[in-house]
């Protein structure tokens, strides 16, 4: 008969799996600490081409509040925490320029694959969602009929008052770009609407295969 195993052997195995969890989020906690305070370039520092440019520091909007297409209260957190492409709007009107920016997205989300599931795309706007519309080639339509029938996909939110300046202030000086999203809440990096579509793709999955959510 085999001799009974010793108490403290027998709980090491469940302390590891409870244990390994934790240590992962103090990890990611602390290294985020360092990359929101500028004292460690994390893109740079893993070797990636980072063909988009880097939020420095990264700007946290996990307890924004917007607006749903029915007018109704969301918070980012209440997302799904995933990768998130951003695409900001001003004004009532995804003008061609926006609808361009709708479309590349989304393409770039198809090509990504596999990894497809691990990221979502969002459109914030500045107005009410119920009221907006897109053009497509001079001709105007309305955006949730479009969004049903076109790119269900996509999640549609507005901004509360005064959150897209602090949120996304870029926008004011270049509004031709998109964002990304990590799945903490943080807004990491912008793309510019001419960069190569490989580019843009090459940097996404890179962050994809070097981070665990």
């Amino acid at each position: 008969m085999a001799p009974p195993s010793e108490p403290g052997n027998s709980r090491l195995p469940l302390a590891l799996i409870v244990g390994t969890p934790l240590i992962m989020l103090l990890a990611a906690s602390w290294l985020w600490y360092f990359v929101v305070h500028g004292n460690l370039d994390l893109v740079g520092a893993i070797g990636t081409a980072n063909n988009g440019t880097l939020v420095t520091p990264p700007r946290q909007i996990r307890g924004a509040s917007f607006m749903d297409d029915a007018g109704a209260a969301v918070e980012w957190a209440d997302l799904d925490p995933r990768w998130t492409m951003v695409v900001v709007n001003r004004g009532s009107a995804c003008e061609d320029a926006c609808a361009e920016r709708l479309y590349v997205t989304r393409q770039i989300h198809i090509a990504l694959g596999k990894e497809f599931n691990r990221v979502q795309r969002v459109m914030l706007s500045d107005t009410a969602v119920a009221g907006m519309t897109i053009v497509k080639e001079g001709v105007a339509r309305d955006l949730l009929g479009f969004l049903g029938e076109s790119d269900r996909g996509l999640v549609p939110l507005a901004f509360e008052p005064g959150m897209l300046e602090t949120s996304f202030p870029e926008i004011f000086t270049q509004p031709n770009q998109w964002f990304l999203v990590d799945p903490s809440g943080w807004v990491m990096m912008r793309f510019e609407d001419d960069l190569d579509f490989k580019a843009v793709i090459s940097d996404l999955k890179f962050l994809l295969k070097n981070s665990g959510a």
